[in-house]
Parts: structure tokens; sequence; C-alpha cells
């Protein structure tokens, strides 16, 4: 539970869910009138902080970072929509808000059913009165710029492309030279006198010489001759983003001198 002095501090923090997602700035807190404890706070939520949640700030606590509340951004943003023009809240607003958050009515004062002091907690609590925010003067005449930043919160890793490895089979015509060898037939005249003579048994027909040649035999066989695979390598470039953002002016209306230096 807060106290005032973190009550105070609280007042144009950032608030954080329970979920840990950021919610908005913490517009105003509320004290209960009965223990003046920090009951309830609001929350710009919207664009460029358009509308005010209301969350309790039970179970809720001050960090470095900011509040951090006990319900999700998505509950706290869906709450009903409440108007305090008064700075107070009315039976009906708060009993709307404590149902909607799931609590009993009387719980949240001091948690139990009677305060110690003979309260009738069963009755509708009286409203609440706000903590003075220090972004604001005590006569509420100014008003507060905001801008929207953009900041690059990191990067993500997404699919671009697919490749893979595919064989495709090419047919080639290759000739190699190899030596081969053949015969033929060569014809001699024997002069008389330097061989015997043998009469020819054949008759007419003379004898027949088979000629051979070598012919190339081939043969094909498969090898290895390399390996190819797929590997990815990382390279750094640089890549301009932007993104629209808008900004808040003052227009001044009427007879006024304006000081202001920018």
């Amino acid at each position: 539970m807060l106290n005032q002095d973190e009550a105070r501090q609280a007042v144009g923090a950032q608030a954080y869910g329970s979920d840990g997602d950021k919610i908005g700035k913490v517009g105003q807190v509320y004290l209960d009138d009965q223990t003046d404890q920090p009951a309830w706070a609001t929350v710009n939520t919207g664009l460029f902080g358009t509308s005010e949640s209301f969350v309790p700030l039970n179970d809720a606590s001050l960090t470095a970072d900011g509040l951090v509340v006990a319900h999700t951004k998505d509950t706290v943003k869906d709450a009903p929509n409440v108007d305090d023009d008064d700075g107070r809240l009315t039976p009906e607003q708060e009993r709307a808000l404590y149902e909607y958050y799931g609590m009993a009515y009387t719980e949240w004062a001091d948690g139990s059913l009677d305060d110690g002091q003979g309260r009738d907690m069963t009755s509708p609590e009286p409203p609440r009165e706000p903590v003075a925010s220090p972004a604001r003067s005590d006569t509420d005449d100014a008003m507060t710029l905001s801008e929207e930043r953009v900041q690059i919160s990191g990067t993500t890793t997404s699919p671009i492309g697919r490749v893979r490895l595919r064989k495709i089979v090419e047919t080639e015509y290759v000739t190699q030279t190899v030596p081969v060898r053949r015969e033929r037939v060569i014809v001699e005249n024997i002069p008389a006198g330097e061989g015997g003579f043998a009469d020819d048994a054949s008759g007419d027909d003379g004898p027949e010489v088979v000629l051979h040649e070598e012919r190339p035999v081939l043969e094909k066989t498969v090898e290895a001759v390399e390996r190819v695979r797929l590997g990815t390598e990382q390279y750094t470039s640089e890549e301009t983003v932007g993104e629209e953002v808008r900004r808040e002016r003052i227009e001044v209306e009427g007879d006024v001198e304006d000081r202001r230096t920018s």
C-alpha cells in the first residue's frame, strides 16, 4: 500500500501493469476520506493521454521505474469511463469501479467490514479527494504539452528467402586419343635361289591371311570430385527507418501578451 508521500511521487510517473506493460502516465491519486490513505489513481491512456482510467492502488508499489499496479494493461484501459470534473467520485462511480475490478465495495478502505470506529461499511463510502498533482498549478491555469518520440527498441529477425541444393545431370561428349594396333598385308617378291619353293597344294588359290586390329574398350566409372554445402554469414548494413510523430502546441486566444521564448 502506498503512503501519501509515495502517492505524490507517483503523480506524473509511468504506470506499469502487472504484466510489465506500460499503461500511461499517472494523472491524479485519490485518498480515502476516512483513512486518508491512497485508494485510487487515474492513468492517462489512449493517444496523447486523451482519456483517463481509474485503477485501484491496493497491492500497488512505487519503484524506480514508476508505479506498478496489480492489474494488467488491458484491464486498466477497459475500465469504466468516469467523469470526475469536480475532483470527487460519487458512490455510483465507485461501485461501478469496484465491481469492474472484482473487489467487494467495502474491501479497499481497510480490508474489513468495520473500521473500528463504528462506521457502517455496508453503506456507500464517502467520495474521495485527489492528491494535488505537482504538474498542475493550484489555479489550474496551465496546460502540459506532450509529444510522441520514436525510440528503437530493438530488431526482429524474419525470413527473407530460402536456398536449397539440387543436383542437375548434364551430358557432355568426351573424346580421348589412344594408340591402337592394326594388321595389314604386304606383298613381297622372293627371288629364286633365296628360299625353297614348294608346289602349291591348293591349286590356283593362294593362302589366306587374317587381319587383326585393336579396338578401344570404353568403360565409365563414377568418382566423387568435390562437395558443395550451404552456409550463412552475417553482415551489417545501415537502414533508415521513419515514423510519423505528433506534437502538441498551444494557441492563445484573446488579448494577452505572449512572453514565451520559443
